[in-house]
């Protein structure tokens, strides 16, 4: 098990950050405030901290560059491996079904890209992601420390056994899809916190899930269809 956040990433494969990121005009805020406007505020998304954070992340920068002209579009990009970054709307409803405030632990399961991670560091300083990946692991922690991240604590590793090191955590994310809700994610959640998954038949489609954990029993609310990649590991149980 590798742990990319101690290593000193000067460049991101692919980009030339100091470049893209610093001194120059954003050539896509035009795009991504027609995205808050009409993909998210035009639907439900109607947390203004949500809405803030999603104008912030510059999500061309998570994609290869060749997809940088759809990057603002609502849907799914490929992001290499049979992987892919969520579509902004459902990012921000996953976002907004944890209402997350300053200070927060926040466990996200499939780092991906890093874009849903960036999205949740916008909201507290305490995000931590499990890729099972290596080398969308080590992309993802050198595109976050390259884009101003550095606060997020990236590891590759098997996401179904969590981060007992720094459990409890008061909201979980998994942006992969499972069967059930693995035991040991619960285990690591506060009392009362919140845990949002697409929970179901991973190979079609399955029920975006949320779950705030009590004392005796669980609170468990179907929010939507949606459709996301397997989740992959072995501590399944």
């Amino acid at each position: 098990m590798v742990n990319f956040r101690v290593r000193n990433f000067l460049t991101l494969s692919g980009f030339i950050f100091a470049n893209l990121v610093f001194g120059q005009d954003d050539p896509f805020a035009r795009e991504r405030k027609r995205m808050v406007q009409e993909d998210l505020a035009g639907r439900d998304i109607t947390d203004k901290k949500v809405l803030d954070a999603m104008g912030k992340v510059k999500r061309h920068l998570f994609v290869d560059k060749n997809l940088w002209d759809q990057a603002y579009n609502d849907h799914p990009l490929p992001i290499g491996e049979g992987q892919t970054i969520s579509q902004p709307y459902v990012v921000a409803l996953m976002t907004q079904a944890l209402t997350i405030t300053p200070g927060q632990k926040v466990l996200e399961i499939g780092t991906g890209a890093g874009y849903q991670a960036a999205v949740l560091a916008e909201l507290t300083d305490n995000v931590y992601t499990i890729e099972i990946l290596p080398g969308l692991a080590q992309k993802a922690a050198q595109r976050l420390r390259a884009l101003g991240y550095a606060s997020v604590k990236v590891k590759c590793g098997d996401g179904y056994a969590g981060w007992e090191e720094y459990a409890p955590f008061d909201a979980i994310i998994i942006t992969c899809a499972a069967t059930h809700i693995p035991p040991l994610l619960l285990k690591q959640l506060k009392i009362g916190g919140k845990l949002i998954m697409p929970l179901g038949d991973t190979f079609f489609t399955q029920d975006l899930t949320l779950v705030i954990k009590k004392e005796s029993g669980n609170e468990v609310t179907s929010i939507t269809g949606v459709v996301f990649v397997p989740m992959t590991g072995e501590a399944q149980h």
